[in-house]
């Protein structure tokens, strides 16, 4: 199984976040999921600057809306993982796995209750400091490493 964790995008808000998380991808390996719609133009001059020369070597995958990624995930048989303030379960406390899809929310709104619900696992950045949320790009890095970690250890 030649399988690689992708990171996938619900609707997202901030090109410049969106550019972020696409030259993460890019220096990861890792296929970036962007589900619609999305809430800009994705040939914005901010997702340009946050991506800067690594948007010409992201791998990106555009689902229309929920339904249509929601269908190619279940053909795919891929298990997805929610980052979601909602969860319990720290993200170093979760098994992932090479054929996972670590799902980030709407910068302004989270995910929707059946997006929710349809995540197989759901997963949090705990926040000792009290703080209420992290930026999105700074999530996913923190998301994207640990994956990593766990899939290039031993």
């Amino acid at each position: 199984m030649n399988e690689r964790p992708r990171l996938a995008l619900y609707q997202p808000d901030i090109p410049g976040n969106t550019g972020a998380i696409l030259r993460l991808g890019a220096c990861m390996g890792m296929t970036v999921d962007v589900i619609g719609p999305v809430g800009f133009d994705l040939s914005d001059r901010a997702l340009k600057r946050a991506g800067m020369d690594y948007l010409a070597t992201a791998a990106l995958a555009r689902h229309a809306d929920w339904a249509a990624f929601a269908a190619w995930r279940e053909a795919e048989g891929r298990r997805l993982v929610l980052f979601t303030t909602r969860a319990t379960l720290p993200y170093t406390e979760l098994a992932f796995r090479p054929d996972d899809i670590v799902l980030f929310g709407r910068e302004s709104a989270g995910v929707p209750d059946t997006v929710h619900e349809a995540a197989d696992e759901r997963v949090l950045v705990p926040m000792p400091g009290g703080g209420r949320s992290l930026n999105l790009a700074m999530t996913a890095a923190m998301a994207a490493g640990e994956v990593m970690r766990q899939l290039t250890a031993g």
